[in-house]
C-alpha cells in the first residue's frame, strides 16, 4: 500500500508514529511536510515541523515536549545571550543547532531543501520518505494588533513568544501563490492508495500546504480516498492553539466545522472523536463519510487503533 499524508508538526508527527505501527511490512509512507513555519534564525535555516517530524520518528525526540531534541543542551544559546543577539523566546538547544547548522551549510552550496531533508533522513531513519511541500521559501505570519499597534509578525513569534495570547486577525502564508510543490509530491499524490490528513492544525499546517498551487487541486483529482482525522475534540484543540488561527479564517472550533473547511469536494472521509458522535450525521449531510472513534493520542498503541480506524474508512470509501 502506498500512503501519503500530510502532515505539520506534533500532531502529524504522533500520529505518523502510530500509523508506522498500524502498517503490514512493504507499505510506503510519503509524508509531505508543512515548511511554513520554517524561520531563518542566528543565520540558520530553521525547519521546525519537518525536524520534528524526523526528530519523532527517528527516535530523537524531547517527549515530555514534543518538539526539539532529547538530552539537549542550552551553551550556545546561553553565549549567544551574552552577546546579546538574541531571539531569547526562541529555543534551539545544542544539539537542534548542529541540524540547522547542516541543513543551512548544504543549502548555501546549492542544494534543494528536498536534497537536504534526505540527507538529514540518512541519520535519523524515519522510516518514511519525508519530502518538504516545496524547495521554495514559504512563511506563515500573522496580523496582530499588540498594544493598540496594527503588525504582522512571523507565526513563530505569534506561537511561541505572544503564545497566541493576542486574536489572529488574518494568516497570510508569504510566497506560497509562487511556489511550486516540491520533486515527488505530485507523483506521489498520484499514485497513492489513501491519503490521510492527520490531526494537524488545519490553518497553518495542512492549510499551508494546500496554499501551494497543485497540491490541493492534486487530492482533489487523486483517485485515492482522502481520510482526515480531527484535531478538534470535544470543541477544542487537543494541543495547542488552533481555535485562534480557526477564528481568523472563520471556522468554528468544532470537528464538523473543520471537515466543512476542507470541504466534500478534498475530503471523502472524516473521523471525529467519540465525544463529538453527535456531529457525524452533519458532516455526513455535507457529503463526507463520517466515523466516531477515539481520537486521543494517549500512547503508541492507542494512536496506531486511530491510524487503522483512518484506514479502514478509506477501505470503506472505497468499496
Amino acid at each position: 500500500m502506498r500512503i501519503v499524508a500530510l502532515a505539520g508538526g506534533i500532531g502529524g508527527a504522533r500520529f505518523l508514529r502510530g500509523l508506522k505501527e498500524a502498517v503490514a511490512p512493504g507499505d510506503e509512507i510519503t509524508v509531505v511536510g508543512n515548511t511554513g513555519d520554517d524561520i531563518h534564525l542566528y543565520g540558520l535555516k530553521v525547519c521546525p515541523d519537518l525536524d520534528t517530524l524526523m526528530y519523532t520518528l527517528g527516535g530523537g525526540i524531547h517527549e515530555e515536549q514534543g518538539w526539539g531534541r532529547a538530552d539537549e543542551t542550552w551553551s550556545i544559546k546561553a553565549e549567544m545571550k551574552e552577546y546579546g543577539v538574541g531571539p531569547e523566546w526562541f529555543g534551539l538547544g545544542d544539539r537542534d543547532f548542529a541540524t540547522h547548522l547542516v541543513r543551512s551549510q548544504m543549502l548555501t552550496a546549492g542544494y534543494s531543501l528536498s536534497q537536504v531533508t534526505e540527507a538529514l533522513c540518512v541519520r535519523w531513519q524515519p522510516g518514511v520518505r519525508l519530502v518538504p511541500m516545496s524547495d521554495d521559501r514559504v512563511e506563515t505570519h500573522v496580523r496582530i494588533t499588540e498594544d493598540g499597534t496594527p503588525k504582522v509578525v512571523h507565526f513563530q513569534e505569534y506561537w511561541v513568544r505572544l503564545h497566541a495570547a493576542v486574536d489572529a486577525e488574518a494568516i497570510v502564508p508569504v510566497g506560497a501563490d509562487t511556489a511550486k510543490p516540491a520533486p515527488g509530491v505530485l507523483e506521489a499524490i498520484a499514485a497513492a492508495d489513501v491519503i490521510l490528513l492527520p490531526p494537524s492544525n488545519p490553518v497553518v499546517s495542512i492549510g499551508t500546504i494546500l496554499a501551494v498551487p497543485g497540491i490541493r487541486e492534486a487530492l482533489v483529482a487523486a483517485s485515492a480516498p482522502v481520510v482526515g482525522l480531527s484535531p478538534i475534540v470535544g470543541g477544542a484543540p487537543v494541543r495547542g492553539m488552533a481555535d485562534k488561527v480557526l477564528a481568523a479564517v472563520g471556522v468554528e472550533s468544532s470537528a464538523a466545522a473543520v471537515a466543512a473547511h476542507y470541504g466534500p469536494e478534498l475530503l471523502d472521509g472524516w473521523l471525529v472523536d467519540a465525544s463529538d458522535a453527535g456531529s457525524v450525521a452533519a458532516v455526513e449531510e455535507a457529503g463526507i463519510r463520517c466515523r466516531a472513534v477515539p481520537l486521543l493520542m494517549t500512547d503508541v498503541a492507542a494512536t496506531a487503533e486511530m491510524a487503522r480506524a483512518a484506514l479502514a474508512l478509506a477501505e470503506e470509501v472505497r468499496a
